[in-house]
């Protein structure tokens, strides 16, 4: 069976700063319709930034979301200041998070953020042999972040007591405890 839906009709229900919402109607494979909200969501980045002595760089920020301080790795979305190119969107966004420039900048891997109801696509990067720049750009308005180092192990800890909930920094923190062992 073919699982393809096809789009009858897009109603939208939201333009915002940040996401668009849609209302769609669909037919399903057997030929039922069925109605699907829709958000559609930028690009985006996440950072892995690892110092030179093997710590990396996580943020705290307030989460309106769900309403709480959360802990993560720097990221963005690609916007018109980065040309829509992903790795401009990662210098500018260590610029602005972290007040480092990184030397090497390897792609890690991409994904979606959450498949049941947005379109947003994020490709994780690797950021080491970090230099503090020289002209910092600002924070997005609004923007508050504490930045501290952390170690392999006090990462995996704070993934395990549930201190570390965000699915990103995550996914970074396992990438980089699996590829420590063998040199990243």
């Amino acid at each position: 069976m073919d699982l393809e839906e096809k789009v009858l009709g897009v109603e939208p229900k939201y333009d915002g700063a940040i996401i668009n919402v849609e209302k769609q109607t669909v037919e399903l494979p057997n030929g039922e319709t069925s109605t699907r909200d829709v958000v559609h969501h930028s690009n985006a980045v996440g950072i892995l930034v690892l110092t030179k002595n093997n710590k990396m760089l996580l943020e705290t920020q307030w989460r309106a979301p769900v309403a709480k301080e959360t802990i993560e790795i720097p990221a963005g979305k690609v916007d018109s200041r980065d040309h829509g190119t992903a790795l401009d969107t990662v210098v500018r966004e260590l610029n602005e998070e972290t007040r480092y420039k990184a030397n090497n900048i390897k792609r890690i891997t991409g994904f979606y953020s959450s498949v049941g109801f947005c379109d947003e696509y994020m490709d994780l990067y690797l950021a080491t042999d970090l230099e503090p720049v020289e002209d910092e750009l600002p924070r997005d308005q609004g923007e508050y972040l504490k930045i501290k180092e952390y170690s392999l192990d006090e990462a995996m800890s704070m993934i395990e007591s549930g201190e570390i909930e965000d699915a990103k920094t995550i996914t970074a923190i396992y990438y980089w405890k699996l590829h420590d062992k063998i040199g990243l």
